[in-house]
């Protein structure tokens, strides 16, 4: 069938890259929108906390969901990496497709690493643990470790770099894009992707000059 013959081949696999780009994105401002009820204080974060978690399974099938488009992403990212390492005058005109040589895509397989190992020290810390401390208590406790607060930054920082050449190119990816339209879509791509982290830096620079502040 056509759709799956699609699918299977280059354009499709940027497609996929897209789909789960935009919906890995706009996780990433609902998850940043959450986590700054942290700048409103412990009472506000635990209450959000707690309204989150009282959805029930509506959580577990968004978290299947999220798990599944991070795994395609991953692995579709993978193939195309290595399918363009071999076809190097194509790696080129993807490249210059895609908007230009900018620091985010440059580094896109690298960084994409960097999320990776990131997620997983992240889902370490605050999934697959122990409820015996509030989230807020346990948010306070790993950022009050030098190392943790590092590693936290190299990640986010990696996450800064990947989404500032992500949110643009899904777009190009999904055929939104207009010689007129295009530095308007370039500037909001900017937009969300410093918002998004700026919100993840103040939260972890917040809590490093004042750790006692969640309790």
């Amino acid at each position: 069938m056509w759709c799956i013959h699609t699918l299977f081949s280059s354009l499709g696999k940027k497609y996929i890259m897209a789909c789960t780009g935009l919906l890995l994105g706009g996780f990433l401002l609902v998850h940043a929108a959450g986590n700054a009820t942290i700048f409103l204080g412990r009472s506000a974060f635990l209450s959000y906390a707690e309204h989150l978690h009282g959805l029930g399974p509506l959580i577990s099938i968004a978290e299947l969901v999220l798990l599944s488009a991070f795994a395609l992403h991953v692995v579709t990212g993978v193939i195309l990496y290595v399918r363009n390492r071999k076809a190097r005058f194509g790696r080129y005109a993807v490249r210059r497709s895609a908007g230009g040589q900018s620091w985010g895509s440059k580094t896109m397989p690298w960084t994409g690493l960097v999320i990776l190992a990131f997620v997983v020290i992240h889902l370490n810390n605050f999934h697959f643990t122990g409820r015996e401390s509030s989230i807020a208590d346990m948010v306070a406790a790993v950022l009050s470790d030098p190392l943790y607060t590092g590693l936290y930054i190299v990640g986010l920082t990696g996450l800064g770099l990947h989404v500032s050449h992500g949110f643009w190119s899904l777009f190009q990816s999904l055929g939104v894009n207009h010689p007129k339209y295009d530095r308007l879509i370039r500037v909001c791509a900017w937009l969300a992707c410093g918002l998004v982290s700026a919100v993840f830096f103040l939260i972890v620079l917040l809590l490093v000059i004042n750790s006692g502040y969640l309790a």
